[in-house]
């Protein structure tokens, strides 16, 4: 596989604050508030054949992000989400990853923000799947996250915050280089919580279980695998799990924007099939995506 060109030298198209421009012009300065005070919010969403799946949800909670920073941005949903249609189009993709992201700017700087300005971009790049294929299809291997997601009266935890993904970065970074393919974080109680960018479901005696996000993102892909497994009749436990309790699984996958449906092999010292039903649900929902089954 070829090596990819970094992100800030490409060709192609961004959209920032209203206008499309060149992909090496979209920038910012050093003194920008969220560089310094991750004051930033973001989102990860996909197209597939030429459609961004759940736009207008990804779209809302970007705003939503942002309002529990402490900011509001100046674009409605609706124009944010034709923002996103523009950038695919814009740089002739069908099928493809999205990054908008929002931030505050550089009109001030110190903790308080100040008068400091909402910013809004729009990035669009291809991508295939987040884990090597090889991993996915043998189920993937996971360390347990030396770090925990926060307490929800310490963070504003229902935030896609780009400062709420330091302990991800560290976590994941400290998993690979154990030789795992990513990490499972428990929350501040020691119950498990998510991978370091995906939610978790489990499988037993026919029946899901994935924790409840009280500290942690509710993903849309999350809700929209639950729609899909009620789809099939099979029952989806939303509740409190912790780790003595992995034992008794028999099958465990990942879910999320970019991870999709990724199933599990191992967690620390758990191990799990990839299963009939891991299978199935990720079947749906390539179905669903790809506008082959109606949505949930």
């Amino acid at each position: 596989m070829a090596e990819q060109p970094p992100f800030d030298d490409r060709d192609g198209f961004i959209w920032k604050d209203g206008k499309m421009l060149p992909w090496r012009d979209a920038q910012v300065h050093v003194l920008t508030h969220a560089l310094h005070y991750a004051s930033s919010v973001f989102e990860g969403q996909r197209a597939y054949n030429g459609e961004i799946f759940k736009l207008n949800e990804h779209s809302e909670r970007l705003r939503r992000s942002a309002s529990l920073l402490g900011y509001e941005l100046p674009w409605s949903v609706e124009e944010i989400s034709a923002a996103c249609r523009d950038v695919l189009a814009a740089n002739n993709f069908t099928d493809a990853y999205m990054r908008p992201v929002a931030w505050r700017g550089a009109e001030s700087i110190g903790v308080a923000p100040g008068n400091t300005k909402p910013h809004l971009a729009i990035a669009s790049w291809e991508w295939g799947k987040y884990y090597d294929p090889r991993h996915a299809e043998a189920g993937l291997r996971l360390d347990i996250a030396p770090w925990r997601r926060p307490a929800p009266y310490t963070a504003p935890t229902q935030s896609k915050a780009a400062g709420l993904y330091m302990i991800c970065t560290l976590s994941k970074q400290h998993a690979e280089q154990r030789g795992y393919n990513d990490a499972l974080m428990f929350d501040w109680r020691g119950k498990v919580a998510e991978a370091t960018g995906a939610n978790v479901f489990f499988v037993r005696d026919g029946e899901l279980h994935t924790p409840t996000p009280d500290c942690f993102l509710d993903g849309i892909t999350r809700r929209t695998v639950m729609d899909l497994a009620k789809r099939r009749g099979i029952a989806v436990n939303q509740r409190e799990i912790w780790p003595e309790e992995l034992e008794s699984f028999e099958q465990m996958f990942l879910t999320g924007t970019a991870v999709e449906i990724t199933p599990v092999q191992s967690v620390g010292p758990w191990t799990f099939e990839v299963g009939e039903m891991s299978r199935q649900l990720a079947a749906d929902y390539d179905d669903l995506v790809n506008g082959r089954i109606a949505n949930a």
